[in-house]
């Protein structure tokens, strides 16, 4: 699969804007803050309706505008689709397909499929568990659309139960509703807990080798899943909780309080690892979503690389960049010359400055 074009109208600093990738790399470099990044949010949000900065709608409509367009044509297996999406500050935003509007996220999920990697990924080990829940989640619902569904139904349901746990203090009548939300989150949060084990347990026979490869054979990486209760105790869970979610009340257990172990040579790299080690661990992580997706639907994901390169020492980048040969890459950085001292095959280059980018001397818009 490859992303063939993106155009982008009132784009965050882009008026108006068209580009086309090649199917190998595409180089966007220039000073910080003049759009790069604005480009691979664009290509991901138009694929994921998301932004991978969470930001929302109306922050990324440009200023003094009231809609913002994104076009991507994505070729999967031969086929064209085009992806409109249609982006309001103060409604919802609008998405079709081939020009069938659609109703749900999860119609558009399974398109295109994507691996972003940005400087903030290299802390995902240090970070909270809610880092490390993200990135378990987000893969997840890219390769399975149920997984996506139980997802999103399970923390809706969370968010009701937590409404009416706050509720309760002022209407006590509505106490017999309590046992609703908790079946439902019961059985979807199972649902989820046997997902993520079956997701950690692929990982772990792919990122065993990337590890050890990426630290010559000093280090093993091992990942565990820790549910904050096991799917088998989960309802016995909700029911012995009860009464401490009423006094503080929020929804103490369940996968929203789950999080992902990363030991190196048996040690909890969370607590006790090094920042090097730390990282290294991070971009192992992130490779393994490479080979995995590839794995399991027999086609390579497009990757987004947001400045990456700067953040890694020499031989992390030699390893990077010697692991996404056929595959398509959109690298944003400020320089060409980690690339040019690679010896590294730059496909396309587009030179971006204050919201204008040019390519082979032509200014796209």
């Amino acid at each position: 699969m490859f992303i063939e074009s993106l155009q982008l109208k009132n784009y965050r600093n882009y008026k108006s804007l068209e580009i086309e990738f090649d199917q190998g790399t595409n180089i966007l470099y220039g000073n910080n803050a003049q759009g790069k990044t604005n480009v691979l949010e664009a290509v991901y949000l138009c694929g994921t309706t998301k932004s991978h900065r969470g930001s929302k709608d109306r922050e990324i409509i440009a200023f003094e505008e009231e809609e913002s367009h994104i076009r991507m044509k994505v070729n999967r297996d031969g086929l064209s689709y085009k992806i409109d999406m249609h982006l309001k500050r103060n409604k919802a935003k609008g998405v079709a397909i081939n020009g069938i509007p659609i109703h749900k996220a999860s119609e558009l999920f399974g398109i295109v499929n994507f691996v972003f990697f940005s400087p903030e990924d290299l802390n995902i080990i240090k970070n909270g568990p809610a880092e490390r829940r993200r990135f378990l989640d987000f893969e997840l619902c890219q390769l399975d659309k149920i997984y996506l569904t139980n997802l999103s139904t399970y923390n809706h349901v969370i968010h009701q139960r937590n409404k009416l746990l706050k509720d309760l203090a002022f209407r006590p009548e509505l106490m017999d509703t309590l046992e609703i939300w908790d079946l439902q989150a019961v059985d979807y949060g199972k649902k989820i807990i046997k997902k993520r084990k079956e997701f950690i347990a692929d990982l772990n026979e792919i990122i065993k080798e990337i590890h050890s490869s990426l630290t010559g054979g000093q280090e093993e990486m091992q990942l565990f899943y820790e549910p904050c209760t096991e799917e088998e105790n989960l309802e016995a869970e909700f029911i012995r909780n009860r009464e401490k979610d009423l006094k503080v009340r929020t929804t103490s257990t369940g996968p929203h309080r789950d999080d992902l172990c990363v030991s190196v040579n048996g040690i909890d790299i969370r607590k006790y690892g090094s920042q090097g080690q730390q990282r290294t661990a991070a971009l192992s992580l992130k490779l393994s979503e490479i080979f995995l997706v590839e794995k399991k639907i027999k086609d390579s994901p497009v990757l987004l690389l947001d400045d990456v390169l700067s953040e890694l020492d020499r031989n992390r980048q030699n390893y990077l960049l010697d692991s996404i040969h056929n595959i398509q890459t959109l690298v944003t950085c400020t320089g060409l010359d980690d690339f040019i001292s690679h010896q590294f095959e730059m496909n396309k280059v587009f030179h971006v400055v204050k919201g204008t980018i040019e390519s082979n001397g032509k200014v796209l818009q």
